[in-house]
């Protein structure tokens, strides 16, 4: 993704809502500014939910997109399901290999977000290795349990990798939108009957 390029009014970019969801100090703060900055910053004492918006090309198209950073009041707290899916177009969850209580979060929380919304699977501090407590193989079937793409990355490492992850989310919300229209289309075609000539046509003085 880039924002070169971008001068179009705001009115012509399509809109895009992606919320994070994972429990506290799985690093979704990190992965979200690495994505928006290319920068990483390991420490957040954030006490209430954050908004950021981005303007990007995806695919060629210009994007709006705001992204919000959901947080937990406590370790076990779900997000409000309905409000979420309401208001978002596309679902980041977020795991920490380091932490198998955030996995086993991330395993409930998406039980209570069943909807058509596109998701993607994103397990991070993939560079503490050596402190792991979920294997890939374990966020991998996951994963196809949730029908969603999956990936391991490092906020504090990687760029290219967590661009990646949203990149893909972004298409995916983007096909989903592509193809409810044209669901909404077919439905409206669908419902006109075309005219078609009669024999009575055919008997009707010409000019």
């Amino acid at each position: 993704m880039t924002t070169r390029g971008i001068r179009r009014k705001k009115s012509t970019l399509t809109e895009l809502k992606i919320a994070v969801i994972g429990r506290n100090s799985v690093g979704k703060s990190a992965l979200i500014v690495r994505f928006l900055t290319k920068r990483y910053i390991g420490e957040y004492d954030h006490q209430t939910e954050n908004r950021y918006k981005h303007e990007a090309m995806v695919d060629g198209e210009p994007v709006l997109f705001e992204i919000l950073d959901t947080c937990p009041k406590a370790d076990d707290e779900f997000p409000n399901a309905a409000e979420l899916i309401n208001w978002a177009d596309g679902l980041l969850l977020v795991y920490s290999i380091t932490d198998r209580k955030s996995f086993n979060y991330i395993r409930r929380a998406k039980s209570d977000l069943q909807s058509d919304t596109p998701v993607q699977l994103c397990a991070n501090k993939v560079d503490m290795v050596h402190l792991r407590q979920v294997s890939r193989d374990e966020g991998e079937i996951l994963a196809k349990d949730f029908e969603c793409k999956f990936s391991e990355v490092s906020a504090a490492d990687h760029v290219d990798q967590v661009a990646e992850v949203f990149n893909e989310l972004c298409k995916e919300v983007l096909a989903s939108k592509r193809k409810s229209k044209q669901s909404l289309l077919e439905r409206m075609l669908g419902g006109a009957r075309p005219y078609s000539r009669g024999k009575s046509d055919s008997n009707l003085p010409k000019d």
